[in-house]
């Protein structure tokens, strides 16, 4: 089970290491929020939220699990919540570093704005089996079925919860969902009703933000609009080299929910524009837009229906490489329909296309250069209640892409709950990993004669996951949860060669993975608490012997030992100790980080943060990337130091 404790939120992002001729106002900007911030009414002071019970925590509601609202503690998954509270607390500074939260999850930062994420393994800056989300809308790019994580990004202010769910999610959320969901929630604009004032400086970087917010008119609807800019100065290498990898970037958007005599509607959208050095001549450069539209409406008879579009743009430009400009149509319905005689349906459908373009060069190309690809789905899924504590929960989905046809994907779970606060659950699903165009359409170089001709033959990814799981709260301050798991995986990419010595992406790989998901929790008063959690994997491979190195190359344990700590009701202090196993291929050592963060409530709508990052030593590396020289002058992490100030109007 999840244990958080909410709160008020900061960001800190960083920063280029060269001088700003606008850098002076910041003073000037920090003081004047100073002066205005006790005009700010309305916020809850930090040690309320501590006066929830573990019992109240349990109640948060969440809908990444089974597609509709249900409370944490009835969820049968390894489900971790983290709430906008949390990522103030930890001195997250984006949307990567608040995932650290998750104990499920493996996360590695691997440039001055480039992360590895990924679930129950396969990590790597190419990471391919996790399904993110924001808002409902899938942010993976069918370029390699991965995520851009330099693009990913939210006003973490506004943040409601990020729900992870590890495990396979096929049945409900399609191909990615192989070992995890990531789903972003941001709050509605009636909740973040108001103004913010946010700036953060410190040894990494630099990020501004601004937020609006108000009520349309009287029957609830409301409007949020929003403007973030941020910049961060290049890594070091091992030898004190600089990473060539500064960064800046900048995003603005809005969100509106209105009250409709039919349903309730929410229209939200972002564009943001940024750019990052590389070795290679030029700056490599990112920019695009998105805009979601979301109806739901409640029936009569207790059903629901819900409709969503979504259009995203990006476009990329990485001198030198490639470039790309993908525009993306997604449409989604969903239907759940009343709970009868103790059973429940939920129904639904989606259609996306993906309109692809990509810059080739000699080097390397995606050919063809443009590609249209479609994926549609339909799925179904029926919770019955077998007898008051026990509910079986069956589900399936079929869906059709361009490169492997349809594809089945079931699932089976049943969920036995003893009592209120215990909770046994088993699980076997399927889920695969579709070809992305990396698999099939990717050449080297970008003209014949090629040494690398694409995967013409490439199949779907598949595992097959069998999961028990075990949460309980042991009476009133100790929750924890304990899931083990084990997943058999088949047709894995490999590097083939054929007979006139041309390599292929094949499906050669095999594989298995065992592993042991664990967090406890103990609130030892009202203004302190602490949490714990552990990750251990045991991984095996065999088939094809090149780039067996692609898989396998994860940490067989990582753990977390935090505390939070009330110190009165204007002061925080928390602490979070982590510990992540070593790499071997190629070799990271073990690191153990210890980060710190002290909060001081200056007025009812003023914060000041001080974070502390890496505190046990003065830099370590966390992943390799790259080849020859880069492995063996590896990008390190430096400790680092940031101050935050957030306003509330």
């Amino acid at each position: 089970m999840n244990r958080t404790f909410p709160d008020a939120v900061s960001v800190s992002l960083p920063v280029r290491k060269r001088s700003y001729s606008r850098g002076a106002r910041w003073p000037l900007a920090l003081c004047l929020a100073l002066m205005i911030a006790p005009c700010h009414a309305g916020e809850n002071p930090p040690s309320a939220y501590l006066d929830l019970s573990l019992e109240d925590l349990g109640n948060v509601r969440i809908t990444s699990v089974s597609k509709k609202e249900e409370r944490l503690a009835d969820a049968a998954a390894s489900v971790y919540v983290i709430t906008e509270d949390a990522i103030r607390r930890s001195g997250a500074r984006s949307l990567p570093e608040a995932l650290r939260l998750a104990p499920n999850l493996q996360v590695a930062q691997v440039g001055a704005n480039q992360y590895a994420i990924s679930a129950r393994g396969f990590n790597g800056t190419s990471a391919n089996k996790l399904l993110v989300m924001i808002d409902g809308r899938t942010v993976y790019t069918p370029l390699y079925s991965g995520v851009f994580w330099d693009v990913q990004d939210v006003m973490l202010q506004d943040l409601d919860r990020i729900e992870m769910i590890s495990g396979t999610g096929g049945a409900l959320w399609g191909s990615n969902a192989v070992n995890g969901i990531v789903n972003v929630i941001t709050r509605r604009a009636a909740a973040s009703d108001g103004d913010l004032f946010y700036a953060s400086a410190g040894t990494t970087g630099r990020s501004l933000a601004l937020r609006h917010s108000g009520a349309i008119n009287d029957s609830g609807d409301a409007y949020r609009l929003y403007a973030k800019s941020s910049t961060g100065k290049a890594l070091e290498r091992a030898n004190g080299a600089s990473a060539v990898n500064a960064w800046q970037r900048s995003q603005l958007g809005f969100r509106s929910d209105w009250q409709l005599p039919h349903g309730e509607l929410s229209v939200q959208g972002d564009a943001y524009r940024g750019s990052s050095e590389q070795t290679m001549p030029g700056l490599q450069s990112v920019s695009g837009g998105n805009l979601l539209t979301r109806w739901t409406r409640q029936l009569a008879d207790g059903a629901n229906l819900r409709l969503q579009a979504s259009v995203d743009r990006t476009m990329r430009d990485i001198p030198g490489v490639f470039s790309e400009t993908l525009n993306t149509l997604d449409l989604d319905l969903q239907y759940s329909l009343p709970e009868v005689d103790g059973k429940q349906w939920i129904v639904g459908g989606g259609y996306r296309v993906y309109d692809d373009s990509v810059g080739n060069n000699d080097l390397l190309a995606f050919l063809p250069a443009q590609r249209k690809l479609h994926l549609s789905n339909f799925f179904v899924q029926q919770e019955r209640s077998l007898r008051p504590d026990l509910q079986l929960i069956v589900s399936a989905k079929l869906e059709h892409n361009d490169y492997t046809g349809l594809e089945f994907l079931p699932g089976l779970k049943l969920a036995w709950k003893p009592a209120d606060n215990k909770q046994l659950w088993a699980s076997l699903a399927r889920a695969v990993r579709t070809p992305s165009r990396i698999d099939a359409e990717f050449f080297v170089p970008g003209k014949p004669p090629y040494l690398l001709a694409g995967g013409p033959s490439f199949r779907s990814e598949i595992v097959n996951t069998v999961e028990i799981g075990w949460r309980a709260q042991n009476g009133q301050t100790v929750p924890y949860s304990v899931v083990i798991f084990h997943s058999e995986y088949d047709k894995l990419r490999s590097l083939d060669a054929l007979p006139d010595g041309v390599l292929v992406f094949g499906n050669q790989i095999k594989g298995r993975v065992n592993g042991l998901e664990a967090t406890a929790s103990y609130q030892a008063s009202k203004s302190l608490a602490f949490d714990a959690s552990a990750l251990l994997l045991r991984e095996h491979f065999s088939g094809a012997k090149r780039a067996q190195s692609q898989s396998g190359n994860d940490p067989r344990s990582q753990w977390t030992l935090g505390s939070r700590w009330n110190i009165d009701e204007s002061r925080q202090l928390d602490v979070s100790l982590r510990h992540v196993g070593k790499l071997c291929t190629p070799p990271v050592p073990a690191y153990t980080s210890l980060d710190a963060r002290f909060g001081w409530r200056l007025s009812n709508g003023a914060e000041l943060g001080l974070s502390g990052r890496n505190l046990f030593n003065p830099r370590h590396q966390e992943f390799a990337s790259g080849s020859g020289a880069q492995l063996l002058n590896p990008i390190l992490l430096e400790r680092s130091f940031d101050l935050t100030l957030t306003v509330r109007f």
